[in-house]
C-alpha cells in the first residue's frame, strides 16, 4: 500500500495540474476541425505532408497530442507543461510578459514561438511537424477561459463543485463538462458550430494577437457569475455560460485556420 501512495499522489497532482486539459478530447478536436473546413488548397497540402504517417493524418487527429506527452515523451512533456496557459486573473487581466510569462514560458510565447517554427521551411520536416501539432493545440488552450485565469485555484482547478450530482472542479466543467452535457458527437457538434457567424480575424494573425485572445479568455474567467457564490451551480448556469464555451471554440477554430493559412503560404 505505502509503495502505491507516491504513485497515487502523482496521479492526484496531474488531474490538478493548471495545464491538465483545456476543452477535452471532444473540445480541441472541433477546433481542429472547423480549422479544416477553411484551410487554403495550399495549406492543406502542407498540412497533409507534414501530417503522413500520422496514425490519423488530420487536425483533428493530433488535437490531443501536446496533452498526451506526459504519457509518449515525458521529457518534452515536462518542457512545454507551463507552455499551455498563462495567469492573468490576479492582474486584471494584463500582460507582462516578465512577470506573466518568464523565459517565454506560458501559452502566448509558445504559440508564437511554434507558429515562426511551423512557418519556416528551412526547419527538418519533422521539427515543423511538431510545431504543427503544438499550434493546433495551443490555439485551443488559449481560447479557453480557465487557461488564462487564475493563478491561486489553479485555473479553476482547486474549486471544487457539484455538476449533475456528481463532484468536479471548474476547469474541468469548462474544457469538457458543458461540453458533454449536450450530449452531441463530434459531427454534431461541429455542424452546431458551424451555424455560429465566422470570426473576422485581423492579419497578421499572429504575434500581438495571441496577448489580445488570451486577454480576452481572461475576461471571460473573472467575470460576475462564472464562479458560482456557492460549490454548486446554479441551475442556469449551463445555459449562461455554455454559449460562452462554444462561442470560443468557434473563435479558436477560426483563428486556427488564419494561423496556418498564413503560415503555411495558403494566402
Amino acid at each position: 500500500m505505502r509503495a502505491l501512495a507516491p504513485l497515487l499522489l502523482l496521479a492526484l497532482s496531474l488531474l490538478h495540474s493548471p495545464q491538465a486539459h483545456a476543452w477535452g478530447g471532444q473540445g480541441h478536436r472541433l477546433v481542429a476541425r472547423i480549422a479544416e473546413t477553411e484551410l487554403t488548397p495550399k495549406a492543406r497540402a502542407q498540412v497533409d505532408t507534414l501530417l503522413a504517417g500520422e496514425p490519423d493524418p488530420t487536425l483533428a487527429g493530433i488535437a490531443s497530442w501536446a496533452d498526451e506527452l506526459r504519457e509518449h515523451d515525458p521529457d518534452l512533456g515536462k518542457r512545454s507543461s507551463r507552455w499551455h496557459y498563462v495567469n492573468l486573473g490576479e492582474y486584471d487581466c494584463g500582460y507582462e510578459p516578465p512577470r506573466d510569462c518568464p523565459d517565454g514560458n506560458c501559452v502566448i510565447a509558445a504559440l508564437q514561438q511554434q507558429t515562426a517554427l511551423l512557418a519556416d521551411r528551412s526547419q527538418p520536416l519533422e521539427a515543423r511537424r511538431q510545431a504543427l501539432k503544438f499550434v493546433v493545440h495551443f490555439v485551443g488552450d488559449i481560447h479557453q477561459p480557465m487557461h488564462a485565469g487564475y493563478a491561486h485555484d489553479k485555473g479553476g482547478n482547486d474549486f471544487q463543485l457539484q455538476f449533475n450530482g456528481k463532484g468536479s472542479n471548474l476547469h474541468s466543467l469548462w474544457d469538457s463538462g458543458m461540453l458533454k452535457d449536450r450530449g452531441l458527437d463530434d459531427d454534431a457538434y461541429l455542424a452546431e458550430l458551424l451555424k455560429q457567424p465566422a470570426t473576422p480575424v485581423a492579419r497578421p494573425a499572429l504575434p500581438p494577437a495571441a496577448v489580445a485572445w488570451a486577454q480576452a479568455s481572461c475576461r471571460v474567467a473573472v467575470a460576475p457569475g462564472v464562479y458560482p457564490a456557492s460549490h454548486v451551480l446554479p441551475a442556469d448556469y449551463v445555459a449562461v455560460h455554455r454559449p460562452q464555451a462554444e462561442a470560443a471554440l468557434r473563435q479558436a477554430g477560426d483563428r486556427l485556420a488564419a494561423i496556418l493559412n498564413a503560415a503555411l503560404g495558403g494566402s
